[in-house]
């Protein structure tokens, strides 16, 4: 009988069946769609089930509301601060919404995919364009509802709009999803935990691409 536990075996079984997946960079997952398509629903499910997957986080301009953190919801910081980063080009993307700055800082993105974390930028069409302008081997993915009526529900449910406002994010979301094939994949959220199942498979089968491998066919030859 082996000295080790059963579960020790199995653990060192899932370890050696991911060796062939380890590598020195980490893969930049892009997430878009229009609101109420489940984007923030699909990227917190698969976090919680990837350890090594991270969710990034923006830098904001904003007042913190009483239940965020610092570090946690947004890095807050002052105008003055992001202009000056603005100038030295260390945002991905950013945008002016309600006169509050938002960027993604490319120094915090760039420092967890050099550690090996897979990152996710959840970010809208603008901002999606100007980060495949740098990083066109990420992956990039839209999340649409299933049709305009299910979000015509979905954001009726939501409460928080009032008729224009609804009928506004509507024909927003119109031209957001005519502009889904700059998008690699498209995943149709008519059921969340499978839409969340199809954005994980797409990972996964990134994982797998041969230029993603070329360095662990060379050292299986041991070249």
């Amino acid at each position: 009988m082996s000295d080790c536990p059963i579960e020790n075996q199995e653990v060192n079984k899932k370890q050696l069946s991911e060796l062939f997946f380890e590598r020195e960079k980490g893969i930049l997952i892009v997430i878009s769609g229009p609101s109420c398509a489940g984007k923030g629903s699909v990227c917190k499910i698969i976090c919680q089930k990837n350890p090594d997957l991270r969710l990034s986080i923006s830098e904001t301009t904003r007042k913190p509301r009483n239940y965020e953190k610092q570090g946690r919801d947004y890095f807050y910081v002052s105008k003055e601060s992001f202009e000056t980063r603005i100038k030295q080009g260390q945002y991905l993307e950013y945008a002016t919404v309600y006169e509050n700055y938002y960027g993604t800082p490319k120094d915090y993105v760039e420092n967890l995919l050099e550690s090996g974390y897979d990152v996710i930028l959840e970010i809208d069409i603008q901002g999606a364009a100007k980060v495949r302008s740098n990083y066109k081997e990420g992956i990039y993915i839209f999340i649409v509802p299933p049709s305009m009526q299910e979000l015509r529900r979905r954001i009726e449910e939501r409460g928080t709009e009032s008729k224009e406002q609804m009928e506004m994010r509507l024909n927003c979301a119109y031209e957001e999803m005519r502009n889904a094939d700059d998008y690699s994949y498209i995943v149709i959220n008519d059921d969340l935990e499978d839409a969340a199942r199809r954005v994980q498979s797409i990972i996964t089968a990134e994982k797998c691409r041969t230029e993603r491998l070329k360095n662990k066919i060379e050292d299986i030859l041991g070249r």
